[in-house]
């Protein structure tokens, strides 16, 4: 399949949405990969959400548009966050299926295909396919720090998912958009598509250490500041009601 931007007569299958914040080294790399891996099997598009970077990260990408008629870029003004990127990049999406990656290059985009692939093939009662990394690069403090989150998480809201704070994942559009959206959305998408009745497909993914750069996301909130986000979705979970059948009278 060819790198332009497909025509106004064909339809975007698939978009990969990628938030970023001062990641001009890892801009390149990724996009090949990701194009590596999708060349040929999806008509696709790249939307890189740039979330008020202050390096190279715009001009880079601008440069790559120039020979990638299929990548987009999204600005945000000012940092707003990770939920806030992948939300923006979601509703400026073509595609009836989004697949998310963090733009650092610890997410490898071979498993794309995967993640796609379980939402296509699981029907209208997936929701959601969630990458789960197996073979983390990280420290080993952030490691325990990950596990302890994901332990009290999983104990409250009983997502049944035990990584969801890999960046590598695949959902309707259509589903995300009806979520309640707030500011760390991305932390609880397993719980939130149960919520809405859907089911999870889970692909085991290879983690890998980051290109270059540092972690421009904090990772201490997914505990501490994350515990009154936890409460919000535990009431969300909570107030749920049976979407009521409705049918017009003619």
């Amino acid at each position: 399949m060819s790198p332009d931007l497909p025509s106004s007569d064909t339809a975007v299958a698939v978009s990969i949405v990628v938030p970023v914040r001062n990641e001009a080294e890892n801009v390149a790399p990724l996009i090949a990969e990701i194009a590596a891996a999708l060349d040929g099997r999806w008509v696709y598009e790249i939307i890189y959400v740039n979330d008020g970077s202050t390096d190279a990260t715009a001009e880079r990408l601008m440069a790559i548009m120039k020979q990638r008629g299929n990548l987009r870029q999204i600005r945000h003004a000012a940092s707003s966050g990770q939920s806030a990127a992948v939300r923006s990049g979601v509703r400026a999406a073509r595609g009836t299926i989004v697949a998310t990656l963090d733009g650092d290059g610890q997410n490898n985009p071979a498993f794309l295909p995967d993640l796609i692939a379980a939402i296509e093939n699981g029907g209208e009662r997936v929701g959601l396919a969630a990458g789960q990394r197996v073979g983390r690069k990280d420290t080993g403090f952030k490691k325990i720090q990950s596990r302890i989150a994901n332990g009290v998480r999983n104990g409250i809201l009983r997502d049944g998912t035990r990584d969801t704070g890999c960046g590598l994942k695949a959902f309707r559009r259509d589903v995300f958009l009806t979520l309640p959206y707030f500011d760390g959305l991305h932390r609880f998408l397993p719980a939130l598509v149960r919520r809405e009745g859907f089911e999870i497909a889970y692909v085991e993914v290879t983690d890998r250490p980051r290109h270059s750069g540092v972690s421009n996301y904090g990772f201490f909130d997914r505990l501490w500041i994350g515990i009154m986000d936890l409460a919000g979705v535990w009431w969300l979970i909570r107030r749920k009601k049976p979407t009521p059948v409705a049918t017009e009278v003619q």
